[in-house]
């Protein structure tokens, strides 16, 4: 069982909205590393992994708007939006170029920050990305999930009705059995903290507006993914990729299609693990990262 999480000091900056971010700490001359979590995601997702990377890195967790405790106001939830608050996020808070490790719609993001923004970007840790793939069967649960959340007032009835009828802790257990985390694995702090954040939050109605505005745009990525091939063809620096064999969510032969077409980029299979490796097998995990991130100090050091 992954052990307690050492806290982080949780603050709130000004990004045109205030963006929260979790400073887990590190050695201060350390390389930046900056997580950046997936869709119905927070900076919790990295509770039992983060502290894995304390030792080498300085490492910040941020929240993007409309999610976790960054309560969306009148802000976009795209994925450009995102994007933009990515970079902004990079420049004024991380202060130099840092290591993006993107989890799901957070790989995503990630992968178009590094196209866009070379400059700003050291490498790439791309865990289960949210990636198009050769046509495929969807696992049921998420092609009916998804279809309801692409229909206007549909899939925000659902979200009502769904946040009615059940209470948070069996949604925070609902939603870790989906991306293929046993809840009764991980620490009960854990679990505990990721109650409290949705027993707290104030504008249900505008987190709703904001997850299925990021569904929505995510899905659109990967109907007409064209745009989205050519910023990948554009990333410039190193890419760790690393994809479970049983994800539900992101299929493992979307994963393995994008490392046949990147062949500089690593890529890592885990067997048995599903979308979120960070939470279902931190040690694991960081047994693949750390290496990584040697290898490209080494790079810098020697450039």
């Amino acid at each position: 069982m992954p052990g307690e999480r050492v806290p982080g000091e949780s603050r709130t900056v000004d990004l045109g909205g205030p963006v929260h971010y979790v400073d887990f700490g590190g050695p201060e001359d350390g390389p930046r590393v900056v997580l950046v979590h997936g869709l119905g995601g927070s900076h919790l997702n990295w509770d039992t992994f983060a502290p894995l990377l304390l030792p080498h890195a300085r490492v910040l967790a941020l929240d993007l708007p409309g999610f976790g405790r960054s309560e969306p106001g009148e802000r976009r939830a795209t994925v450009h939006a995102n994007v933009e608050v990515l970079h902004r996020f990079l420049v004024e808070v991380a202060g130099e170029p840092a290591v993006l490790i993107g989890n799901s719609m957070g790989g995503m993001i990630s992968i178009l920050e590094q196209a866009a923004h070379p400059e700003a970007v050291r490498g790439l840790v791309l865990l289960d990305p949210a990636v198009p793939g050769p046509r495929r069967a969807l696992d049921p649960l998420v092609a009916v999930t998804f279809a309801l959340y692409a229909m206007p007032m549909v899939g925000e009835r659902f979200l009502w009705l769904r946040r009615a009828r059940q209470t948070p802790l069996q949604r925070v257990r609902e939603m870790l059995r989906l991306v293929g985390v046993d809840p009764d694995t991980l620490p009960s702090a854990v679990i505990d903290r990721s109650v409290l954040l949705l027993e707290e939050r104030e504008d249900h109605t505008g987190m709703d507006r904001a997850y299925l505005t990021a569904a929505r745009s995510l899905l659109v990525q990967l109907a007409d993914p064209r745009r989205y091939r050519e910023a990948m063809q554009g990333v410039s620096g190193p890419v760790l990729l690393v994809h479970g064999d049983l994800d539900r969510l992101v299929p493992v032969q979307a994963a393995r299609d994008v490392a046949r077409r990147h062949p500089a980029w690593r890529y890592v299979e885990l067997d048995g693990v599903g979308h979120v490796p960070q939470l279902q097998c931190p040690e694991r995990l960081a047994d693949e990262v750390l290496p990584w991130l040697a290898e490209l100090d080494a790079l810098r050091a020697g450039a």
